[in-house]
């Protein structure tokens, strides 16, 4: 037996435990008078898999977690699979959800690219704010990106950086944020669940917790919406993130590194796949 291979099977053992573990702990709620933070085992996953990786503890080789580099890839290849093999039932809600949910998608280009990617060059990213900023990096669209330029490519460090800050913060910040803007009364309950519908599960299901605690009366509502508005958004966030919003924010990275961005030796636009 090599040892890439018992390297494989070792990676495996790692992640059925976490897996195991995180989900007997289960989603967690906690209430702080202004709203609800909900923690959720993908959080657990992740903070004990950092934990593990921690190069000081010396639990996993650099070896190592190139292999799981690579099974990462192949994994978001399997859920993109999966993903477009869904969007073909649900074509014909996609054509009569009316323009409201293509407003999303074009805030959500705004957000991160036309203010997300020259802060992130102000900053100093290079090839990284392409990845980072050309969407709001759940698994859809880190699955375009390590298909497109690699998983050890800047972009898609880049991407997954964004990824799990929105895993780690973006939960408790929904929860909070949809209590707040729901506490306000300037906003209908459907309206903010359908806003809650960013493409993240974790991050959905934080901010729709929060709005049934406030409405009661329309959690059935809330949870319906939410979840409709988050399966249209994955279809139609996939294709705008492929065809529209990839491209522009690589054309505007060109455009916009040599003027504002910070000089580095790791400054050539574009990347390329890794072999």
């Amino acid at each position: 037996m090599t040892e890439q291979r018992v390297n494989v099977f070792k990676l495996h053992f790692i992640v059925l435990v976490l897996v195991a573990l995180t989900e007997f702990i289960g989603t967690k709620k906690i209430n702080i008078g202004i709203g609800v933070i909900a923690l959720f085992p993908m959080l657990y996953a992740l903070v004990l898999g950092g934990f593990i990786s921690w190069p000081k503890f010396k639990w996993l080789k650099e070896k190592e977690m190139n292999v799981a580099a690579n099974i990462l890839g192949l994994s978001f290849f399997l859920f993109i699979c999966k993903l477009g093999a869904n969007i073909g039932p649900e074509l014909p809600k996609l054509m009569g959800s009316g323009v409201s949910l293509l407003f999303q998608e074009v805030g959500h280009i705004v957000g991160t690219i036309a203010l997300g990617l020259p802060i992130a060059l102000w900053l100093g990213l290079k090839r990284e704010a392409i990845g980072a900023t050309y969407s709001l990096d759940r698994e859809p669209n880190l699955a375009i990106v390590v298909e497109k330029f690699g998983a050890n490519s800047a972009e898609a460090r880049g991407a997954l950086g964004v990824y799990i800050c929105g895993t780690l913060f973006g939960a408790i910040y929904m929860s909070i944020l949809a209590s707040l803007l729901g506490s306000s009364g300037l906003f209908h309950p459907i309206s903010l669940a359908m806003g809650a519908a960013v493409g993240s599960g974790s991050m959905m299901a934080a901010a729709t917790g929060s709005l049934a605690v406030i409405f009661p009366d329309a959690a059935k509502d809330i949870a319906f919406y939410s979840g409709a508005a988050n399966l249209m958004m994955s279809i139609i966030g996939t294709y705008v993130c492929i065809f529209v919003s990839l491209p522009l924010t690589q054309r505007l990275y060109a455009w916009l590194e040599p003027i504002i961005g910070r000089k580095s030796k790791n400054s050539n636009v574009g990347g390329q796949k890794s072999a």
